[in-house]
């Protein structure tokens, strides 16, 4: 007998591992998590994650919290504090609380054990573990069907990727059922996707267990002392090796792209490339799609405005995204994300940058390819962008040349 969309729901929790420090997104990280930072001008990197949960309704939701959770735990609270606990639902933060040990969590399969007590087989008979730091849209209930038709043990997401670009991640090989038979972590020779040569299956580190196989694959984990105790170097292997039902899922795209869309945005360059892209005419990422909204906290602030002034002295916002309480006032903003309550004054110029909330543009500054992080005061004549190497004396500058000036830092 099939089982209804109500009782496979129902029946399902999901975990978010969202603890990780994003090291190589410093300074954006310096004083939050990764899942934290903000994205798009509005939303935070963890609000795509959660608007999937919510638009494949997921409404049991934990989300595993670590390293400088405050901004998180703040946003968790003003924006996701929407669900009916007397109906069963929920979003509760997890921070670490030394359950079993003296240890934080070790690693991404330890952060569940530690949390095993949320898991019990007679009111979940599935788990669906995500990531909170990846840019993509999927309907997780398709994934969750497929494993219960599969009778699968463990079902990973998978997405295709070039050779060159597989070896950052997980790679496996699958029978033409889609069983996993073999599993490689980051991989110096990734194994390429029979007939598809330059191509391989990546694992996405979205994953569906049977809550009964998860729990006892944690406890054989745990007591191993040669593990390090993460899914995609311990488990998934172990699993495999095991002959158990393991069972590659091949993504769906909810994007409406002819190219599926998922991103781990985990360097500035990686960040500041995705995040231009939603500007672009025709962006590889949808944020505009009706049928698939992500949502966020909406502060109450009035509409953006621009203002213009004799001669020069013309507000003017081209070929951007601006958020609402921003008042661009005489300055030039071309190519650029503006979040909240930002203000542009006049003859100033800002091209091909991100800044985030409140941040204050003074009169004749210029700022080119640049992150500027939130309550940043820009003073007047001051420029960010132009000079590479006094750009380095000061601020983070990649590779490519991203300036980026850290939360409240006082520039003068």
């Amino acid at each position: 007998m099939e089982l209804s969309v109500s009782t496979i729901l129902r029946n399902t929790i999901t975990m978010i591992l969202a603890g990780g420090q994003g090291e190589r997104l410093y300074p954006l990280t310096m004083v939050r998590s990764k899942p934290a930072v903000p994205f798009g001008g509005k939303y935070r990197i963890i609000d795509f994650t959660l608007s999937n949960c919510l638009n494949s309704g997921l409404r049991k939701i934990y989300v595993l919290t670590q390293y400088k959770s405050d901004s998180l735990n703040q946003h968790l609270y003003e924006g996701w504090n929407i669900f009916q606990a007397e109906l069963g639902e929920f979003i509760y933060s997890i921070p670490p609380q030394l359950k079993l040990s003296g240890d934080w969590y070790l690693g991404t399969a330890n952060a569940i054990f530690q949390n095993k007590n949320l898991i019990t087989p007679e009111h979940a008979k599935w788990v669906l573990i995500l990531s909170g730091d990846h840019i993509y849209k999927m309907d997780y209930f398709k994934m969750i069907q497929y494993h219960i038709n599969k009778k699968a043990e463990l079902t990973i997401a998978t997405i295709k990727y070039p050779v060159d670009q597989s070896r950052r991640f997980g790679v496996l090989a699958t029978d033409e059922n889609n069983l996993v038979l073999d599993f490689q972590e980051k991989p110096r020779v990734p194994v390429e996707i029979p007939n598809e040569p330059g191509f391989c299956n990546v694992n996405m580190g979205i994953y569906v267990f049977n809550s009964d196989i998860l729990l006892d694959i944690l406890e054989q984990d745990d007591k191993n002392p040669n593990s390090s105790h993460d899914f995609g170097k311990d488990i998934i292997p172990a699993m495999v090796s095991q002959k158990r039902n393991v069972f590659a899922w091949p993504f769906i795209d909810e994007n409406k792209s002819p190219k599926p869309y998922w991103r781990d945005i985990g360097t500035i360059d990686s960040y500041y490339a995705a995040s231009m892209d939603l500007i672009s005419v025709t962006p590889e990422f949808n944020i505009y799609d009706r049928d698939w909204p992500i949502r966020t906290f909406q502060a109450q602030y009035p509409p953006m405005k621009t203002i213009s002034h004799e001669g020069e002295r013309v507000g003017r916002a081209l070929n951007s995204l601006v958020c609402d309480g921003t008042i661009i006032s005489g300055g030039l903003v071309e190519r650029s994300i503006i979040g909240h309550g930002v203000r542009v004054n006049s003859y100033s110029y800002v091209t091909d940058s991100i800044l985030m909330d409140n941040v204050i543009v003074g009169r004749h500054a210029k700022i080119r390819r640049a992150i500027i992080d939130k309550n940043v005061k820009i003073p007047e004549h001051y420029e960010i962008g132009f000079d590479p190497e006094k750009d380095k004396e000061k601020f983070t500058v990649t590779e490519t040349g991203i300036v980026v000036v850290p939360k409240n830092m006082v520039l003068k």
